[in-house]
């Protein structure tokens, strides 16, 4: 099953290194920094930014879990991690990137 068709789950573990790995494999454009997943956006203005930052919301708040966002004007900087699994990453954080790519990628076509 895709990332994208999966949904969030309470108690989610940290994943090792490898795991991440292999994840960040299937996921271009984001990486890990430090205890987080991150990725950034790009759009053409700040309306488009903030139209993609209210559908990021509305699947966040489906999924309850929940990234740091920084908004600039043409720019949205996505940042996951799992506070429950100690601050690291786990599926949740992969799952809703593959999310977040899928809506960027919807909103880009």
């Amino acid at each position: 099953m895709k990332l994208a068709d999966q949904h969030c789950t309470h108690g989610a573990p940290a994943l090792d290194d490898a795991a991440l790995a292999a994840q960040l494999a299937a996921l271009p454009g984001w990486r890990r920094n430090d205890h987080r997943l991150e990725r950034e956006y790009a759009f053409k203005d700040y309306h488009e930014t903030i139209a993609f930052v209210n559908a990021l919301a509305s699947m966040i708040h489906r999924e309850d879990h929940h990234p740091e966002l920084r908004v600039r004007y043409r720019h949205c900087l996505v940042a996951w991690t799992t506070h429950s699994a100690g601050n690291a990453v786990s599926m949740n954080d992969f799952i809703c990137a593959a999310k977040a790519d899928a809506i960027y990628e919807e909103r880009s076509a």
